[in-house]
């Protein structure tokens, strides 16, 4: 059901039970998670993560990547879409909401940018008609790049979790 993407240099594709020590690795090292809430997280936690992302595919139709790199095999980071129902001021409940998050080894190799485009490229076909959303951290400077890169124009403050966060929306394509 996940559909597998290809570009020049990576492979989207489902997320696989070999993918945990790579998953795991990247949520305890406290440079990946900086972004991303700051706290650590454990083994089981990252298998849970992984369970999750599966399963988004089957419940909304859409969903989060595992990010291979072609040169090695190496599940490098996740990039996708979701609505995790978050507790957040502005509600994006009930939009896709993207997502990308890299081992912190592969930042600046252009892995983000090039991931996320083909990513975009199938929301594009498979999610006409709907604004796309994503959170970034307010003093996440790379990330944002990418959001803007992407077209995502609409730029405002927002809360989640009590902390300040910015709400970047690309328009419906049609």
């Amino acid at each position: 059901m996940v559909p597998v993407l290809e570009t020049a240099r990576l492979i989207l594709r489902e997320n696989r039970p070999g993918d945990l020590p790579a998953m795991a690795a990247m949520l305890a090292d406290p440079e990946f998670v900086r972004f991303i809430g700051g706290r650590t997280a454990s083994r089981e936690e990252a298998w849970r993560k992984l369970l999750a992302n599966f399963a988004l595919w089957d419940f909304l139709g859409y969903g989060y990547w595992a990010v291979e790199r072609k040169s090695d095999g190496e599940m490098i980071g996740q990039v996708g879409f979701a609505d995790f129902k978050r507790d957040m001021n502005p509600s994006i409940e009930g939009l896709p909401e993207m997502g990308w998050v890299f081992a912190v080894h592969t930042h600046g190799q252009g892995y983000a940018a090039e991931s996320t485009t083909a990513a975009m490229a199938w929301a594009d076909e498979n999610l006409r008609g709907q604004d796309i959303v994503a959170i970034i951290d307010p003093a996440n400077t790379p990330s944002i790049r990418v959001a803007e890169r992407l077209g995502f124009t609409e730029r405002s403050d927002a809360t989640y979790r009590e902390d300040p966060i910015l709400l970047f929306r690309r328009p419906a394509r049609s």
